[in-house]
């Protein structure tokens, strides 16, 4: 593939995703505006509330996805793949959970959503 072809892929690559991340973040701030005073306090206490929890519990996602996978594929999975899964949603959790803080007063994902369910570790997934 010559160069000139590798950049015409390339920024057609790139004004695609430009468009569609206009579209995405431009609902988020559609709800922002027409949402009470309260709505919002809310949403920015439960983002950072989420985001403290999941920073200082994600570690529990480890024991968890252990007795979850036990549970749904048996003890030899539970023995072998739950301390991987459980190792995995521990550090996607802690980050998520970094990231939420972070950003606890932005309405982004959605109106304050959650970056990933459940929102918390203790919820069923």
């Amino acid at each position: 593939m010559n160069r000139k072809k590798s950049l015409r892929i390339l920024f057609a690559c790139l004004s695609l995703m430009a468009l569609t991340s206009q579209a995405a973040f431009s609902g988020a701030y559609d709800s922002i505006e027409s949402s009470s005073p309260q709505k919002i306090a809310s949403g920015v206490a439960t983002k950072g509330a989420r985001g403290i929890a999941n920073v200082s519990l994600g570690w529990i996602e480890f024991p968890k996805q252990i007795y979850v996978t036990f549970n749904e594929d048996g003890a030899a999975a539970g023995f072998f793949i739950g301390p991987a899964k459980g190792f995995g949603m521990a550090i996607v959790r802690t980050l998520s959970g970094i990231g939420e803080l972070a950003t606890f007063f932005i309405p982004f994902p959605g109106f304050y959503d959650p970056i990933f369910e459940p929102g918390f570790v203790w919820q069923k997934e």
